[in-house]
């Protein structure tokens, strides 16, 4: 059995999954890195929006950043996150 702090990890994880804009977000960084106003314009949401939902995903190490220029690209964290999100659709579809 994971310890308690694990636990509660686990379930602050889950968490950050229990927002549709998040999950969203995750879809569109499945194809390729992209900056916060291209995230915008594809979801149609302003930039701050978009911000503020990529610094949760970020502090939770869901997406990382790549400063290019003035602007910062953002991607997938690692290969996890997709299993995760590929995990989830597969349990829905059953």
């Amino acid at each position: 059995m994971p310890s308690e702090d694990e636990l509660y990890d686990l379930a602050e994880l889950f968490k950050v999954f229990g927002d549709s804009t998040r999950i969203r977000i995750l879809f569109v960084l499945f194809e390729k890195d992209v900056c916060v106003c291209d995230l915008a314009e594809t979801l149609n949401m302003t930039q701050s929006a978009i911000s503020h939902q990529l610094k949760i995903l970020k502090q939770n190490k869901l997406v990382k950043g790549r400063r290019e220029g003035k602007s910062v690209f953002y991607s997938l964290a690692d290969d996890h996150v997709r299993t995760i999100i590929e995990q989830g659709i597969d349990h829905i579809a059953e």
